[in-house]
């Protein structure tokens, strides 16, 4: 199990008091602390806003929990890699780089667009109930079959750039409250189906990171009563002036629902 670093730099700080009080000399407050966020649009922060043009299609923002988590903790350098749309393959292509052997700490979230996340949405949206839930079903035999070994290769090229980081690894919260607020949109058989399946991901994940001996942060409970149909949605329901918002979390999701969870994990 690897020491969080944070507790690290809670000691040195004490350290640092105390050679100061007592006459030791002068000692250095400020630790060199790394951080990395990879990931996909969840990480990036799709669906809340206020994006930074010159992250282009990647769409990272401020208002993203990565973006959140370093402004209110100030380490002394903050990568923000991950992109929107980002498959496993993308992280190891296009992400690993700022990572090396002196990070501290690395945030991920990547799976659901190697499971066919988009497509599973676009099935169940445009089609029948009974060609979603084959959809759905296809999704979950891909995360039996092949997502494991593509965690596996990510995670393993993470352990190898930065050895000595704690690595969070984040899931995806349910998309529907049942028996919800909704009176239009898919069915309740759909909408229990694709709840499933975020269930299915994330267990696959959770599993694949702790063999690894990452850290894994279910927002499930976090965003619960906050779904879509619950009256108070932190997530984007069907968005046809904005498709790609569609299903993401909102602005309030990240600092409300991802950020605390990924903030108890560090």
């Amino acid at each position: 199990m690897r020491l969080p670093r944070l507790a690290a730099l809670a000691s040195s700080l004490i350290l640092a008091a105390g050679a100061a009080l007592f006459g030791a000399g002068q000692a250095s407050a400020q630790a060199d602390f790394g951080y990395v966020a990879l990931g996909d649009s969840y990480s990036s922060g799709v669906g809340s806003g206020n994006y930074d043009s010159a992250s282009g299609s990647c769409k990272r923002t401020t208002r993203a929990y990565p973006a959140l988590w370093a402004a209110a903790h100030s380490p002394q350098t903050f990568s923000f890699a991950a992109c929107s749309g980002a498959r496993t393959g993308d992280v190891l292509s296009g992400q690993l780089g700022p990572l090396n052997s002196g990070t501290d700490l690395v945030s991920i979230t990547i799976g659901g667009n190697d499971a066919g996340f988009s497509d599973v949405m676009t099935t169940c949206v445009l089609q029948s109930e009974s060609t979603c839930v084959n959809r759905v079903n296809q999704a979950k035999a891909y995360v039996d079959s092949t997502l494991p070994g593509q965690l596996d290769q990510v995670y393993n090229a993470i352990s190898s750039r930065a050895p000595s980081a704690r690595v969070v690894v984040l899931g995806y919260p349910r998309f529907y409250q049942l028996n919800g607020s909704c009176i239009a949109g898919l069915t309740e058989g759909e909408r229990s189906a694709i709840n499933g399946a975020s269930d299915y991901l994330n267990a696959a994940i959770a599993k694949r990171a702790a063999d690894h001996g990452f850290a894994f942060a279910s927002v499930a409970g976090a965003f619960t009563g906050h779904e879509i149909c619950s009256g108070d949605a932190w997530l984007h329901s069907v968005n046809w002036t904005n498709i790609g918002e569609s299903y993401h979390p909102t602005a309030t999701g990240q600092s409300s629902g991802y950020l605390p969870v990924f903030s108890g994990k560090v």
